[in-house]
């Protein structure tokens, strides 16, 4: 249990998202060094929009009736190019290649993708994780759909570095057991109990059930349509081998929180190139090893008394942090309003000890909601600015809020967007599902209103040359739950950047400040013109007059640079 001090955000007397007026598309907005540059509607038949996908110029976002594909390559002006009806649950989606994934968890999920139920006998029926050929992306092809036991809530797509022939995808089902009546070879679910002697025999030996274990689906790349499960990971076994091991479920104590009990995961954050995965499962916090990704294995387990869901996770680029969301309420309950405490329906920040989760602070949106706006902690990802730890997140109708976590203990707000209420005078559920920065943007996904876009500002908290920066970072496609580690290549908005951090951090003042500016100024200048050794010249006086460490971030980014011009 957290016995550590949170460390909360300030929360302003007076903030702008406060008493915002209500409306569907024509809400009253406020917006703080982000802005917003293109709200596209949502278009029939597509009803509640959730999670989203990227890869190349395009913007795949999922909904309940399927998937609708955007054009980004014009962030300011995003057009739908395609749509894809295929119900069955949130549709959450993922895209590795010429692949697309879609989780289906729930009715009227068929192996057809039509949009009417049938029995739960029927050879149509369907519930587990869908495979796409995107090659031809406005066209998209079903090659596979690998029924599993629980259905798929979500999913993880996760890369092995060392096998180039297959992708993994860890499926998290949070649904009932298949029952009888639906059968699927190895669904077993003896007992719905929660304790540990409800699934060991007489001798204490595991009983097995399809409960408290991720189930594992490998896909071959050169013959997806064989994709198959391969292997049901128990990653909440009790040191006694009880499945059933981690959170059983309940109250914290009097003034804490009741916490769901954990027989799946929610969210499971894959980070290959660490070789680490981060599990949001219901009742805990958990780290993983997935060194050898069909055989993921659990390194530590955490719970939290003021956590009622662990619902996603998201490691900071380093792999030494990691961001847990607790969705309090579900998601459809208004977690924001004053009365709420402002450590619960929030973000725990853990470090990452020697194989080990500690807690460091707990961060909310700092805006006080209305009752009329669902508001709870919800998806976000990383932004790609050097040096720093910084994410953007949903908060649902609390818009979303772009926030600092390089110091741990002391997370800090530097940007945020919202409108007011779906509705002046009742709930109506809305807001943001995911907000991801993907090659330089934020994009996000609004429940009821649509797909936007939208573009960080210059701040006193992040200037130009970061903003820069983190827009030099590209990548082929992005699925959050995915993260890959981002590097910079050598460049002059990179050296910027950490100037601006050393300026605001008190380490590089007066002369020293201007001088080393200058000198990257003519630097740049002499670039542009093919004078390669003055610009080393200049790069050289610019480290000089810094008067920083050769280990310094800026120290280190010039000596990159210079070795570009040499």
């Amino acid at each position: 249990m957290m016995t550590a001090t949170a460390a909360l955000a300030d929360v302003p007397d007076s903030d702008p998202r406060e008493g915002l007026a209500a409306g569907l598309h024509d809400a009253e907005q406020a917006a703080s060094n982000i802005a917003l540059l293109s709200a596209q509607q949502k278009t029939s038949p597509f009803t509640t929009n959730s999670d989203l996908a990227f890869t190349g110029d395009y913007a795949i976002a999922g909904n309940y009736y399927g998937f609708q594909i955007y054009n980004i390559s014009d962030p300011a002006a995003p057009t739908l190019d395609g749509t894809f009806v295929c119900p069955g649950g949130q549709g959450d989606v993922s895209v590795f290649g010429d692949l697309l994934f879609m989780s289906v968890e729930s009715g009227p999920g068929r192996l057809d993708c039509g949009t009417v139920s049938v029995p739960a006998t029927d050879p149509q029926t369907f519930r587990g994780v869908r495979v796409f050929d995107i090659s031809d992306i406005t066209s998209p092809v079903q090659v596979a759909a690998v029924q599993t036991c629980r259905g798929s809530h979500t999913h993880t797509v996760v890369e092995d570095p060392d096998d180039a022939e297959n992708v993994y995808v860890y499926v998290s089902g949070t649904a009932g057991v298949r029952t009888t009546t639906t059968a699927l070879e190895g669904c077993v679910n003896p007992t719905n109990a929660n304790t540990e002697a409800a699934y060991l025999d007489a001798n204490g030996n595991p009983i097995d059930t399809a409960r408290f274990q991720v189930e594992v689906i490998k896909v071959p790349l050169a013959d997806p349509a064989s994709a198959a499960v391969v292997n049901e990971a128990r990653l909440f076994v009790a040191e006694s081998g009880s499945p059933a091991g981690l959170w059983p479920g309940g109250s914290h104590g009097e003034g804490l929180q009741s916490t769901s009990a954990t027989d799946a995961c929610h969210d499971i954050t894959a980070y290959p190139e660490i070789g680490l995965a981060a599990g949001a499962c219901e009742g805990n916090g958990i780290l993983i090893d997935i060194s050898d990704p069909v055989n993921p294995v659990r390194l530590d387990a955490v719970t939290d008394p003021r956590f009622a869901y662990w619902h996603s996770a998201t490691f900071n680029n380093d792999g030494t942090k990691v961001v847990f969301t607790d969705e309090w309420g579900g998601g459809s309950s208004p977690r924001c309003r004053a009365e709420d405490p402002k450590n619960w329906g929030a973000n725990a920040i853990f470090d990452i000890v020697d194989g080990k989760l500690q807690f460091a602070s707990y961060y909310k949106m700092p805006a006080i909601q209305t009752a009329q706006e669902n508001c709870v902690a919800h998806n976000g990802s990383l932004i790609p600015v050097p040096g720093r730890d910084i994410m953007v997140q949903a908060w649902y109708q609390g818009g979303l809020s772009v926030f600092d976590f390089t110091d741990s203990a002391n997370p800090v707000e530097i940007a945020y967007f919202d409108r007011g209420p779906n509705d002046a005078t009742r709930l109506v559920t809305g807001g943001y599902w995911s907000t991801y920065w993907y090659n330089g943007n934020v994009f996000g996904n609004e429940i009821g209103r649509g797909f936007d876009s939208l573009a960080l500002q210059p701040s006193a908290q992040l200037s130009a040359n970061e903003i820069a920066a983190a827009g030099e970072y590209t990548v082929d496609l992005f699925n959050a739950q995915a993260q890959p580690r981002y590097e910079h290549a050598p460049s002059f908005s990179v050296v910027r950047s950490y100037v601006d951090q050393a300026e605001r951090a008190g380490t590089l003042t007066g002369t020293a400040l201007t001088d080393v500016r200058g000198h990257l100024d003519k630097a740049e200048m002499l670039a542009a013109k093919g004078n390669n050794q003055s610009v080393v010249d200049h790069l050289a006086n610019a480290a000089r007059k810094s008067g920083l460490a050769a280990e310094s971030d800026l120290a280190q980014a010039i000596a990159a640079l210079t070795g570009t011009f040499s």
